[in-house]
């Protein structure tokens, strides 16, 4: 199996993710500004615990391949997109103190326990399935905004936003983190539990990932 399995196993969650109202407000530059500040602290958050998650798939690791497959991941979020979001953030006047004094919400608790936990009562392919719904979403998200010819980049308030994740820098490193799912997925049978197990696994990711833009859009 590899990667696209997983995302025809939950096809209308997905499309629900990539597609939500949140999204495409936001591509419009019509989404209220309350539902993004809320959204920018809450993924400050999420970023943390997104971190440890790859942090535990070092600990989890069979192979000091597998170590190391982690390592750019940990590397990355904690010296450039954290930063970078930090320095977003601040362009919209909430500071580094700020987001890590901010609660996290009900929905930022369930999606980031639910990944760490699956990485704790599983093994590290259970974990890369639970992690890649985020990954490879906002890839998708991304390249889909900035191709349409419906969105809105002069004069939108979150044009950084769609240019960031639809850029080159973001679209290189999900390919790489889609080859290395397809990687340790490869000569597991679709059809098998295993297989079964790793589909409900990133559908529930999935799940998660729309209650967290649904999130930004209830604050306003």
């Amino acid at each position: 199996m590899n990667h696209q399995d997983l995302i025809q196993a939950c096809k209308s969650e997905w499309v629900e993710y990539t597609e939500h109202s949140f999204v495409q407000q936001l591509a419009l530059g019509e989404l209220a500004h309350s539902s993004f500040l809320h959204y920018l602290k809450q993924d400050f958050l999420f970023l943390k615990q997104y971190t440890r998650a790859y942090a535990l798939a070092i600990y989890k690791a069979r192979t000091l391949a597998e170590m190391r497959m982690a390592l750019p991941s940990v590397q990355a979020l904690l010296s450039s997109e954290i930063a970078h979001h930090v320095t977003y953030c601040g362009e919209w006047g909430v500071s580094e103190v700020e987001m890590e004094a901010e609660p996290e919400a009900f929905g930022t608790v369930a999606y980031t326990r639910f990944v760490l936990d699956t990485g704790m009562s599983g093994d590290v392919i259970d974990l890369y399935a639970a992690l890649a719904p985020c990954s490879i979403g906002y890839g998708v998200i991304g390249a889909q905004l900035l191709a349409r010819e419906s969105t809105k980049l002069e004069g939108n308030s979150y044009a950084n936003w769609i240019k960031m994740y639809g850029g080159e820098e973001f679209q290189s490193g999900v390919q790489k983190s889609i080859t290395q799912l397809d990687e340790l997925l490869v000569d597991i049978d679709l059809d098998s539990q295993r297989g079964q197990r790793l589909c409900h696994i990133f559908k529930t990711a999935t799940r998660m990932e729309v209650a967290f833009w649904q999130q930004g859009l209830d604050e306003a």
